[in-house]
């Protein structure tokens, strides 16, 4: 095998973490694509072969890059995921296919969480994100964020202050997930509001972006709010097919009326109640996510 094809091959093997990494910078599938290919470009005008931990390389390489891409974004002055929902990664609720699937869902980083992450400054993401979820050292982190280690431990510790108080985490077994989102299903279907409510934390967040067309993200807070939406839930459940799914590791529903999506909903479960549920109502951005295998 020459060296370029050489070269070519290990970093195959470090794709999937490099766009996890980057999707959880981003909250964008389409850019964590742009910013692992930008990584493969800079490693080939590297000197390859003195870099001694190549996949250390490339994590802080993609890390630099994605923090280039929010400090971009925020100087353009772009809305940010707070003003709409992050990409959803979406498996069917039995399995999640593939090594790139698996490490884009791993540790169930929800959608809500991706939300929360949007609020902080790009340093205080990256911190987050490479030390809290993917274990890189403080002293790696320092220099890609241009601070100490003594700094950059303080950015991710207010990071996970926010985060911690905005997120609380989801129960771990999916079958109790699963089934807490049927019995709502349920309910929707039945109209059922005093069950609904029975099922919804009182604290419960609802977030729907329906795009642009609708005026982007809105957002219901508290159970009586958010029960107040029965009727709309009702019109989903029994005009729509719906499709047991996995949202970034989270039970779902992908929602289709005539084969064609109208929805995608994410439901975070906290002590057997919804805690949030995130719908992704956007016609545009459903017809560039991959749901066939959610569908079968």
């Amino acid at each position: 095998m020459s060296s370029p094809d050489f070269l070519a091959a290990q970093f195959e093997e470090h794709r999937p973490h490099l766009k996890a990494v980057a999707y959880r910078m981003l909250g964008s599938l389409a850019e964590a694509d742009d910013a692992t290919q930008e990584t493969w470009l800079r490693l080939t005008r590297s000197e390859s072969r003195q870099i001694d931990n190549l996949g250390g390389w490339l994590t802080t390489v993609v890390g630099r890059v994605c923090l280039d891409m929010l400090r971009a974004r925020k100087r353009r002055g772009e809305d940010s995921l707070e003003a709409r929902l992050p990409d959803p990664v979406i498996s069917r609720a039995d399995e999640a296919d593939g090594p790139e699937q698996q490490a884009l869902l791993a540790d169930s980083v929800g959608l809500a969480l991706l939300v929360v992450l949007e609020s902080l400054t790009p340093a205080e993401r990256l911190a987050f994100v490479l030390h809290d979820l993917f274990g890189l050292p403080f002293e790696q982190i320092a220099p890609i964020v241009d601070r100490t280690p003594a700094t950059a431990k303080k950015l991710a510790s207010r990071a996970r202050q926010r985060v911690r108080g905005a997120t609380p985490p989801p129960d771990p077994d999916p079958a109790d997930q699963r089934r807490v989102v049927d019995a709502f299903l349920a309910a929707a279907r039945g109209g059922d509001f005093d069950t609904l409510l029975s099922l919804l934390d009182p604290d419960v967040v609802l977030r729907a972006d329906g795009g642009v067309l609708t005026g982007g993200m809105q957002v219901v807070r508290g159970a009586t709010a958010v029960g107040g939406q029965a009727a709309t839930f009702q019109r989903m459940a029994t005009a729509a097919t719906t499709h047991p799914a996995l949202v970034n590791g989270l039970a779902g529903l992908v929602n289709t009326i005539d084969g064609e999506p109208i929805s995608v909903m994410s439901f975070t479960v906290v002590d057997g109640r919804i805690a949030a549920i995130d719908i992704l109502a956007d016609a545009e951005r459903l017809a560039q996510l991959d749901l066939a295998s959610a569908e079968d």
